[in-house]
């Protein structure tokens, strides 16, 4: 079946409006709520895309972020967001390949850090879950993140020595 597979990588927002519009459908489903205002804000994301079969089966994308540790310089880091596989096709391997992808394409970053819906599958890809307190860095404060919050991160070759139990903090965004 991965010989079926096509996948792509989309530069920021060079998506046409239909592809647009599957990823869209696509992240919906797979999260059950209406994905578009969430997607309007991930400015300067870049897609990978795969397709079977002619149709769009699985989906990621990055957009860059600042996440600090402790009081170490903030690292650049590719945060992935909207990692969805249609759910006829789930099991199938098609979000293990997208995944593999983003992980070939992101090696310029520092770090690499998504929040797991399903953490079963970032675990198999290497990732690691962050067991520090997370906090949102705000221009007049930094606030704790909820406790249910979890990141994991995954190293890469610019990625400096962590200590994965002290504070990790990210920018605020809309």
């Amino acid at each position: 079946m991965s010989e079926q597979l096509e996948i792509r990588i989309a530069e920021g927002m060079t998506l046409d409006a239909r592809e647009r519009e599957d990823v869209l459908s696509l992240c919906s489903q797979a999260y059950e709520i209406d994905y578009e205002p969430l997607f309007d804000t991930l400015n300067g994301a870049t897609h990978v895309v795969a397709y079977y079969q002619g149709k769009l089966v699985s989906h990621a994308l990055w957009v860059t972020r600042w996440l600090q540790c402790g009081d170490a310089p903030a690292l650049r880091t590719a945060y992935v967001e909207a990692v969805a596989t249609h759910a006829a096709v789930r099991r199938m391997g098609f979000a293990t390949a997208v995944m593999h992808v983003v992980a070939d394409s992101i090696l310029d970053f520092e770090l690499g850090g998504l929040c797991p819906a399903e953490a079963s599958l970032y675990l198999r890809l290497g990732w690691e879950f962050w067991r520090g307190p997370l906090a949102i860095r705000t221009p007049n404060a930094i606030l704790p993140t909820p406790e249910e919050a979890r990141v994991m991160i995954l190293r890469l070759p610019k990625t400096p020595p962590l200590d994965l139990d002290l504070p990790l903090s990210a920018e605020w965004r809309e």
